[in-house]
């Protein structure tokens, strides 16, 4: 008598992701997407490495930390987070870490930034009503934006935790239509990122 076989185990959940992207063409969708977004990113990278070498950004933005009253550096912070957010965050946290009281700055800048991407996500849905914009997006991207929209959360989510721009993230989802609701749950793992960034900095300060 043959011994009994024994059943085979389901799928993990890993896998089943992994297999739901594979069907749904995800990873095609975001080869496809880097491989347009890759010459801009490298001429931005060598954009900000020429004028770097001359003139060193991150020393003129911890000397305007400096020199700028609270409320100034705070109000520069929310105007980068909303406007692309290519300054990095981790100066502001390290500007926080010296503040009398750390840990209420850094909740201000968290909150900042989350609000800041927010904001970004109406502009993402504003730059939508303009006639040419509108038109482009509903004939030559409609394949595209239907999969964005499928995979708008793990857009946001990757914004918020990522070293990368959230507030190209929250544009991006205004521009898809993403459902606001869904925005601010997933963009509130911003939150998370500037908590565990002010433990890792301040305990290097």
């Amino acid at each position: 008598m043959k011994p009994k076989q024994k059943p085979n185990p389901g799928k993990s959940r890993l896998q089943l992701l992994h297999q739901y992207y594979s069907y749904t063409g995800f990873y095609k969708f975001v080869w496809q997407a880097v491989k347009k977004a890759l010459p801009y990113i490298i001429g931005i990278v060598i954009a900000i490495y020429a004028v770097n070498h001359f003139f060193d950004i991150n020393a003129a933005l911890t000397r305007l930390t400096e020199i700028l009253p609270s409320y100034g550096v705070l109000s520069f912070f929310f105007v980068s987070e909303t406007l692309l957010g290519l300054v990095p965050p981790e100066i502001f946290i390290a500007w926080a870490g010296k503040m009398y009281s750390p840990w209420f700055y850094l909740s201000i800048l968290a909150l900042l930034s989350y609000g800041g991407g927010l904001l970004s996500y109406w502009m993402g849905r504003t730059i939508t009503k303009t006639p040419s914009v509108h038109n482009y997006l509903e004939v030559k991207m409609e394949k595209q934006l239907k999969n964005s929209k499928k995979w708008g959360g793990f857009l946001i989510i990757v914004g918020a935790l990522l070293p990368l721009p959230f507030s190209i993230s929250c544009i991006a989802a205004g521009i898809i239509e993403f459902p606001f609701k869904n925005v601010i749950i997933y963009g509130s793992l911003r939150l998370v990122r500037f908590a565990i960034y002010g433990l890792i900095i301040f305990n290097a300060l």
